[in-house]
Order: C-alpha cells, then structure tokens, then sequence
C-alpha cells in the first residue's frame, strides 16, 4: 500500500478522505497521490446554447483553485510525501485512468453535488481495477493495526478484496473471516471460509472463522453489526457479486453499504 490515489472533492467527506489517506500512507511509508477532477464540460437544462454552462465554468475553475489553495499547506506539514494532480474530465474517468500503477484509491460516500450518497465509488468499484477504500464522513482516522474483517462468501470478487488486502490483513492485530449463514439453496459460490483461511495462512496470516445469523437482517446489517461488535477498524469485502444494476433495483449488501458505510471499506469486484 505505498502507492496511493486519493479524489480530492470539496464534500462532506474530505476530512476524513485526506485523514484516512495520511494515516494510511504514514503505516506503509508509501506515497499520496491527490487527484482533482474539474470538469471541462457540463450541460444545464433548457440551455440550449451552452451560456449558463459558460459562466458556471470559470466558478468551477476558481472553487477548485481554492480548494488546492486550502489543502496543499495541510499536506505540506505531513510527514508524508505527496505530489498534486489537476486534471479536467469526469471524475471516475481521471481516478481510472491514473489507477494502473496504484495499490488503492480512497474515495468517500459523500456527493458533492446533492449531498446524498456518491455513486462514484460504484462506478470505480465496477470499471476499474484497482481496490478502493471507501471512507464514510464520521472516519477521524485509519489504524492499519487494529483488527479487520474480512466478509467471505466464496464469490469471484471476495477472492479478489482478500488478495488485494493482504498487506492490510499482515498488519492487523486480529482478522476475523465473516460467513453470514443463509438457506443452502440461496448460496451462489462454493468457495468454503476454510479455503479463504488456508489462503491467508500462506501468507503467515491467521484468521478467525465465524458464521453470522442473519436472523432477519440484511447482510449488510450483520456485516456492520460484527464489525461493531469486534471492534474492527475496517470490513473488507467484494463488490457487486451480483450485477450492479440488480442491485440498483433490488437492493443488495454492496449498495446499502456503500451507501451508508459504518467503517472504512475495503473492496474489489
């Protein structure tokens, strides 16, 4: 984790973003890459010939400046080393795009737009290949030693988060390997918890099994909830082990943890 991508927005998570950036860079020794997307294009309703869009960009230009004005002396008292980036285009294009050679890109749930939830770590999540650390607004910090949990369902992409957490996983006091129990005709994979457990012990990591009752919640419920209760500092999990867009329309444990995250959330898909 020593090369690390981290959006850069003015929304309500940005504290927390660069705090859980800093914390993280600091554990591995790595670097802190900040990304600033603006947008070089953007379309107003009934503005046929793009005038409203004309003038809202120059205010867009000046805010991001400003922006870069306020952080860069925050980062420049760190003990870490950073470099700064602005780049015009679509976010998830730009974090995309610079992601080929970084071990994971922190983003936050926060939009910075309607204030709701951001569909941006989805998106990342889905199209990129790169693991994401998705920050809630609450984070005051990241400590990469207490303990973790690691949600397993045997899926394709909870085989990819736990490989790609692995340098996480060595640095962590405790990791508990986290089955939520269903009806055995509802379960999609085979991959058994024994197998994700064997697979970090190679890795000179030791793991705890458990299996979770649902016991009427959603998974994500029960996925929060033992984190609660274990006193982890972060869940570690695949994305979108179902097509997004069904998610989207039925729900699922990705969308409403991504939506409302209660830790830091470490996930490939």
């Amino acid at each position: 984790m020593r090369s690390i991508l981290l959006h850069i927005d003015d929304d309500d998570c940005l504290d927390a973003k660069l705090q859980v950036a800093l914390d993280l860079a600091r554990s591995f020794g790595g670097h802190l890459e900040c990304l600033q997307a603006v947008p070089y294009e953007i379309g107003v309703p009934g503005d046929l010939y793009g005038t409203m869009a004309a003038q809202i960009l120059p205010e867009l230009r000046h805010a991001a400046a400003g922006l870069r004005q306020r952080i860069e002396p925050r980062l420049a008292a760190e003990d870490v080393a950073w470099n700064w980036l602005q780049e015009d285009g679509p976010a998830a294009e730009k974090l995309i795009g610079r992601s080929g050679l970084s071990d994971v890109i922190i983003v936050g749930c926060c939009d910075p737009v309607s204030r709701s939830s951001s569909a941006l770590p989805g998106e990342i999540a889905i199209r990129g290949r790169t693991p994401i650390l998705l920050v809630p607004h609450e984070a005051r910090s990241f400590d990469s030693n207490k303990p973790a949990l690691v949600a397993w369902d045997g899926s394709p992409e909870a085989c990819r988060a736990l490989r790609a957490a692995v340098p996480l996983l060595a640095r962590a006091e405790r990791v508990i390997l986290a089955t939520v129990a269903e009806r055995s005709d509802e379960r999609d994979f085979d991959l058994p918890a024994t197998q994700g457990a064997e697979y970090l012990s190679r890795h000179d990591i030791a793991c705890e099994m458990v299996e979770l009752p649902s016991e009427n919640r959603s998974i994500g419920q029960v996925l929060a909830g033992a984190a609660a209760a274990r006193e982890a500092a972060y869940i570690v999990m695949g994305a979108y082990g179902r097509m997004r867009l069904t998610e989207m329309i039925w729900g699922g444990a990705t969308r409403a943890l991504f939506a409302h995250p209660p830790l830091p959330i470490f996930a490939c898909h």
